[in-house]
């Protein structure tokens, strides 16, 4: 894939020497009000038969509430206040995001990651059916518009037969950079239900992206459904945590070595401990597990890539590049969660010394790496 700078909208003179950066997690949302629980602007790409079915039983998702999530959010529907173009809901208008964030912040590649998309759906073909629609609104939509953007291949992914499909139908198109996950499965990321997912991606050179949330049924604690809506916001580290030591313990990048899974919205400062805990262990019980062929850590380093929004603030901020050093300075991708109300601004965000090389890395080469755009 190569990103045309011919087509990139000229930049404002303020932003035309900052850095060029790449946001791995921006958020679009279909606009205007939801028939059904499915938003207008995906009709015209579902099947006249699923419109109907949404108008007549609604969308309903695999957890134990009928309408929405567990929590209340820290802002309505977790956005900035600022972030609300006229009439519509924040995410919705490529020209406000564009103004807000994509031009003045220097964006010049853009990871869409669709959140209101079908994925974790009770039905498991009108999930098939609004992940397709949603793929498809996406480049109408904003890749199509935007050339510094790149949609990610939204998949019903609890269905695997109907996720390679639709993976299959991206691949080679140079609107969709990754193929995208919630955290939160039905079963655990490295059980076999997944894996024709994951050699699909491995196939069209499409990187893993699993991302913060998600509709698998269950509480994000292993004892039950918290109180407070902090809980679920500092569980989402413990959520990544728990599908990757499941992807490296099953076998999973020993299955299929050339896959890259990106870890979205969780922090990073984990993975460290993590690794030390999972060697440790694997070093004392590893003839239980004779699929894992290395070291855990070293899964870590070769295929897995984090994100840094939200990253963890320690004082003094050298303890973070400490934890970036171990992990690996090409290992971390700068991302802003654009237009949430956590949104790292990337002028004021990793308020630490890096060299020159390191901050380039982090803010875009490594994205464009591990994505490849040229």
């Amino acid at each position: 894939m190569n990103i045309d700078v011919l087509n990139w909208p000229a930049l404002p003179p303020e932003t035309a020497s900052k850095l060029a950066i790449a946001d791995c997690d921006v958020h679009p949302r279909p606009r205007g009000s939801g028939i059904g629980g499915v938003s207008k602007a995906l009709c015209p790409y579902l099947p006249k038969h699923w419109r109907e079915h949404v108008a007549t039983f609604g969308l309903t998702y695999r957890q134990p509430w009928e309408k929405g999530s567990a929590y209340p959010k820290g802002q309505p529907l977790a956005c900035r206040r600022d972030a609300w173009p006229d009439g519509d809901a924040p995410g919705s208008d490529l020209s406000f995001m564009a103004a807000q964030h994509l031009d003045p912040n220097n964006v010049a590649l853009g990871i869409l990651n669709p959140l209101t998309s079908g994925q974790g759906a009770q039905n498991p073909d009108l999930s098939a059916a609004i992940t397709h629609a949603t793929n498809e609104w996406q480049v109408a939509e904003w890749t199509s518009k935007d050339k510094r953007l790149r949609a990610s291949v939204v998949i019903p992914f609890e269905d695997a037969a109907a996720s390679v499909r639709e993976i299959e139908l991206r691949t080679g198109d140079p609107n969709f950079a990754q193929v995208l996950f919630l955290s939160r499965t039905a079963d655990p990321l490295g059980h076999r239900r997944y894996w024709p997912i994951y050699e699909a991606a491995a196939a069209a050179g499409l990187p893993v992206g699993v991302h913060a949330f998600g509709y698998g049924g269950w509480p994000i604690t292993a004892g039950g459904w918290g109180s407070f809506y902090i809980e679920e916001m500092v569980g989402h580290a413990q959520a990544q945590q728990a599908l990757l030591v499941s992807m490296i313990f099953e076998g999973v990048f020993e299955r299929v070595p050339t896959l890259k899974v990106v870890l979205i919205e969780a922090g990073l400062a984990w993975a460290a401990s993590l690794a030390w805990r999972m060697d440790r262990q694997w070093a004392k019980l590893r003839g239980e597990v004779p699929q894992v062929k290395r070291a855990p850590s070293e899964y870590m380093r070769t295929n897995v890539w984090f994100t840094t929004q939200p990253i963890e603030e320690p004082e003094p901020r050298e303890q973070l590049a400490e934890t970036i050093e171990w992990i690996g300075w090409d290992r971390v991708l700068f991302a802003t969660d654009y237009p949430h109300w956590d949104f790292d601004d990337p002028a004021h965000a990793l308020p630490m010394r890096m060299t020159e090389a390191q901050r380039r890395a982090v803010f875009l080469e490594n994205a464009q790496a591990v994505y490849g755009v040229a």
